[in-house]
């Protein structure tokens, strides 16, 4: 850090540390957009990209002149939304970077006697924010309903079935392979419906709805299965808790994505999906014990 320069002083220390806030803030936010630039393949969007880091990193500099000192912005922060961006798209990180655009003009609101240049500034993180939802156009997002159809479908069946099997067999190694095969032959089996629907319907992009509907669903298999891969035989119930945390996280996440994505409502479609996941898991277990009984099945 430099020393601080006599603008510093005019400022009291709530002030100060709120400026310095801001400076890492915008900081931060120059070094995404920049990155986010950089992987941009449309022209329109990545200049819209390079011009908003350039007016963060401008933003950063007139809260330099007041504090007196350079702040590195958060490296964490910047890697966590490079990683979000990889993992879940440009659509999810701009959607959380709009909302922070609007909170900072809030925020700057409050300075406007203070600090001068506040009403350029807040004018800037409108403008950015109005231009990221202009950027909102990515193509998974036009593929919702088939992830949701895949996920979905794979939740409450694949639930289903993996509780009835595990009472009913009992054995944590029978339980992955009888839901390995069930679970690839569901995908196949959903991933071609879905396509004969959507040609059906005169989808020119029938083929990709079918993929995204079958990676969905294989996704899910694959994570509600490997709790039965990874412990013993005889510890098919903490597999089965396992398995059934990891069908809330998954149903956690999912909705959390769409709720920002696309501004659905959370806590209503999670609850929802989630009931309808779990009632069905609770209905095959009592099957699963009801046909161990009534068939006499015992692998012990």
């Amino acid at each position: 850090m430099t020393a601080p320069s006599t603008s510093t002083l005019a400022l009291d220390d709530s002030t100060l540390k709120t400026l310095l806030a801001f400076q890492r803030a915008e900081a931060t936010d120059s070094v995404v957009y920049a990155r986010m630039a950089k992987t941009e393949k449309h022209d329109d969007h990545r200049r819209t990209l390079e011009q908003i880091a350039k007016e963060e990193h401008d933003h950063y500099e007139t809260w330099r002149r007041y504090t007196g000192v350079d702040i590195a912005p958060n490296r964490v922060k910047a890697v966590f939304f490079t990683v979000l961006m990889v993992l879940l798209g440009y659509t999810f990180v701009l959607r959380i970077m709009e909302r922070g655009e609007d909170r900072t003009a809030e925020a700057y609101s409050r300075l406007n006697e203070a600090i001068p240049e506040i009403e350029t500034i807040i004018a800037h993180e409108q403008e950015h924010e109005a231009l990221l939802v202009e950027m909102l156009d990515e193509e998974r997002l036009h593929y919702v309903g088939a992830i949701v159809l895949g996920l979905n479908d794979a939740l409450v069946e694949l639930t289903g079935t993996i509780a009835g099997l595990t009472f009913a067999l009992a054995n944590t190694r029978v339980v992955a392979l009888a839901a390995i095969i069930t679970g690839i032959a569901a995908t196949l089996s959903m991933a071609a419906s879905n396509y004969l629907a959507e040609k059906a319907d005169h989808n020119p992009h029938a083929l990709k709805a079918a993929f995204y509907t079958g990676t969905a669903y294989l996704i899910t298999v694959v994570v509600l299965v490997l709790p039965y891969l990874l412990l013993d035989e005889h510890l098919y119930l903490m597999a089965f808790a396992i398995m059934l945390g990891c069908c809330i996280i998954i149903i956690f996440a999912f909705n959390f994505y769409l709720s920002v994505a696309q501004r659905l409502p959370f806590w209503s479609r999670f609850g929802h999906m989630a009931a309808i996941s779990l009632g069905v898991a609770a209905i095959s277990f009592a099957i699963g014990l009801a046909a161990k009984a009534l068939l006499g099945v015992d692998l012990a």
